[in-house]
């Protein structure tokens, strides 16, 4: 199968999102599918071109490191009708996700479309608190419009995602729940030497007997690291050797470090910054627990790396996690900070309920791996297809046949 995937985030640039993208596209590779990548030039504004990936020029716009486009230059176009492409899978409602949607009609291509992201949550970046409620209903229309005016097929990651289709959205096609998958075996213990883990830990002043609490993300408002902090007052207190280890930048970290000088926490709370992608596995292995409260996540594959690296998730009671972590199986569930403080405390005092708890995390990280995932992507695909893609096959097959003869019969190299 000939896959193109549209999308505004791609690596170099790292988030959740671009993760999964690179982990999908390597599965689907690794199963004998050829895959071609559509994505924004994160820093020229200039159409390149490199291998089966192609970069359309993208303006910033004001949120993060987002790209968005405009432009889709003719070579663009050209470039991707020579591809021959089976199918598109869209990953973005706008920009790169507008021009999938322009090139899967103008070369009558099923569409299949992953929503990442919970956008109604985000509008406080642009609106800075004003018209909040307009721009959400602005933000639903154009998100109902694109998934389902414009998409063959609709995956989302969570039953909680599922219901915002279906139950506010009033959705009326096929929304497909597939968790996102990652390569879990990046994070698995065993790959990491124990050298390397101890000069990160002297990196941070740590020690083998400090009870590390690890979040792993963005530091915006909408991920509630407030709540971490909060409980870390109490917990400092008490316990002089639990650590909060943040990994992680964004627009409220400046507002985070200054709540952690107010309350005389420095010695408690620890902040990474930005941690290069190729080493984000190694601190995971820093981690006794990892911690996260947000409530803004479609799935959080933060969840499920930290599993994979065996360390017990305490997360909070969302419908993005709660499918993930089960209650005293792999981790625990709280609903306010008192009881995730309570829960903190409870494991460090009870070291064989992490051990415990800890060969359950890896166990369920397993159900996650890419392989499973990238098959449940192709079951999709296949849905969108119909019988399409026995036909396009045998076009494509009958039209190399004729090239062939033609070349072959006519002197033609």
């Amino acid at each position: 199968m000939r896959v193109g995937i549209f999308t505004d985030t791609y690596p170099p640039y790292i988030n959740g999102v671009s993760t999964s993208i690179a982990m999908l596209e390597h599965a689907l590779k690794k199963m004998g599918h050829e895959v071609f990548i559509v994505t924004v030039n994160p820093e020229k504004y200039r159409f390149e071109e490199e291998g089966n990936v192609i970069r359309i020029p993208g303006i910033p716009i004001g949120i993060y490191d987002y790209r968005l486009t405009g432009i889709y230059p003719i070579k663009a176009i050209n470039k991707i009708k020579s591809w021959d492409l089976d199918v598109i899978h869209s990953h973005t409602e706008f920009g790169i996700g507008t021009f999938a949607r322009i090139i899967s009609k103008q070369f009558d291509i099923p569409l299949v479309h992953t929503y990442h992201t919970m956008y109604e949550d985000y509008v406080h970046y642009i609106t800075h608190g004003y018209f909040n409620k307009s721009s959400k209903k602005i933000v639903e229309y154009l998100t109902k419009f694109y998934c389902d005016k414009t998409a063959t097929e609709l995956i989302v990651p969570t039953k909680k995602t599922y219901d915002l289709f279906k139950e506010k959205y009033h959705y009326e096609r096929n929304v497909h729940i597939v968790p996102t998958g990652i390569e879990v075996e990046k994070f698995y213990k065993e790959k990491f030497k124990e050298k390397d883990v101890d000069h990160l830990r002297k990196k941070y002043q740590l020690s083998k007997e400090d009870f590390v609490i690890l979040f792993v993300g963005r530091l915006g408002t909408e991920k509630n690291v407030d709540l971490l902090l909060d409980a870390q007052v109490s917990l400092a207190r008490k316990k002089k050797n639990c650590k909060l280890l943040i990994v992680g930048d964004g627009p409220d970290s400046d507002a985070f470090k200054k709540k952690v000088e107010h309350f005389h926490l420095e010695n408690s709370v620890i902040f990474t910054g930005k941690v290069p992608w190729a080493q984000i596995g190694l601190y995971y292995q820093l981690a006794t627990v990892f911690a996260t409260a947000s409530l803004t996540e479609t799935q959080g594959l933060t969840v499920i790396e930290a599993m994979a690296a065996s360390k017990p998730v305490i997360a909070i009671d969302d419908e993005a996690f709660n499918t993930v972590v089960i209650d005293d199986l792999n981790g625990k569930l709280f609903h306010n900070r008192k009881m995730y403080r309570d829960q903190i405390l409870e494991l460090m005092d009870h070291p064989e309920m992490i051990e415990r708890m800890s060969r359950q995390a890896r166990i369920t990280a397993d159900s996650h791996s890419a392989k499973y995932f990238a098959e449940k992507v192709l079951a999709v695909y296949k849905t969108a297809l119909g019988d399409r893609l026995e036909k396009n096959h045998k076009k494509g097959f009958f039209a190399r046949l004729r090239g062939v003869i033609k070349g072959g019969f006519y002197g033609k190299k």
